[in-house]
């Protein structure tokens, strides 16, 4: 069995001391594991939410006396206008950042037969769009610093073809084409956009979906027979974001413990 490893026997990357980071749907499950995951960093973290509740409590349980927390928002990423205004409005008020993590998504599943073009339109805002304005919108204070990362979560889904995904699925592939196509437009500029692909993690949310067997079924599959967590993840995504990664750029980066 592969243990988690304590917060504390962790990697710790000076490089990310002090940046600027927005990470989407930061207020829960893998989410919450990246915000978590930077400030232990001691960067100076907003994360964009739009459930309240879970995401002011991870704000208040990661301010204390050394740090000042991660500042929250609530924001509707669909809602483009509105996503972009934040952005301008978090910049005009600490500065660019220096790392965004585009990792706000849903998973609900849908029958191909049920699916209007209305959902088809919000499924997509939801899994794919604002990644694209979200980057847009950092990308002009990361030219001018001549540096940047953008990390953007994609999902092993897709890969495994898992059924009931079909919409989900489309914009997860889709978001391995923007990674790489943002990568060679933004590489003269100094600014690396990589994708990081979880396999099936352990949060509330995913819960929902599996039973006890289920769950054993899936690390059955794996090559390692360990269960992932939101920090295993998180520390793909730090690696990604330091400058330890200062030429790792336009490719997907797989945390699923080898599962096939």
């Amino acid at each position: 069995m592969n243990y988690p490893v304590p917060s504390e026997q962790r990697a710790l990357y000076p490089s990310l001391r002090g940046r600027r980071v927005l990470v989407t749907g930061g207020g829960s499950g893998i989410g919450a594991g990246i915000v978590e995951g930077f400030v232990r960093q001691g960067a100076r973290v907003t994360f964009f939410d739009i459930q309240e509740e879970e995401s002011r409590a991870l704000a208040q349980r990661l301010t204390n006396g050394r740090n000042s927390g991660p500042v929250f928002q609530h924001v509707d990423l669909t809602d483009v206008a509105a996503l972009q205004s934040a952005i301008s409005g978090a910049i005009d008020g600490g500065g660019a950042f220096d790392v965004l993590v585009n990792n706000a998504a849903n998973d609900d599943r849908h029958e191909i037969d049920t699916v209007t073009e209305a959902y088809w339109d919000e499924r997509i805002n939801v899994n794919l769009r604002h990644m694209f304005f979200a980057a847009q919108s950092v990308i002009p204070g990361m030219r001018e610093k001549g540096a940047g990362a953008i990390v953007n979560l994609g999902s092993i889904s897709w890969h495994l073809a898992i059924e009931k995904l079909a919409l989900y699925q489309t914009a997860k592939a889709g978001i391995e084409g923007l990674t790489r196509a943002l990568a060679r437009d933004l590489g003269g500029d100094g600014i690396r956009v990589t994708c990081v692909v979880p396999g099936n993690v352990r949060t509330p949310r995913q819960l929902q979906w599996f039973t006890p067997e289920g769950e054993a079924e899936i690390v059955a599959a794996q090559a390692l027979h360990g269960r992932l967590l939101p920090e295993d993840i998180a520390a793909m995504v730090l690696f990604l974001a330091s400058d330890d990664a200062r030429l790792v750029t336009a490719h997907e980066y797989f945390v699923d413990a080898g599962w096939r």
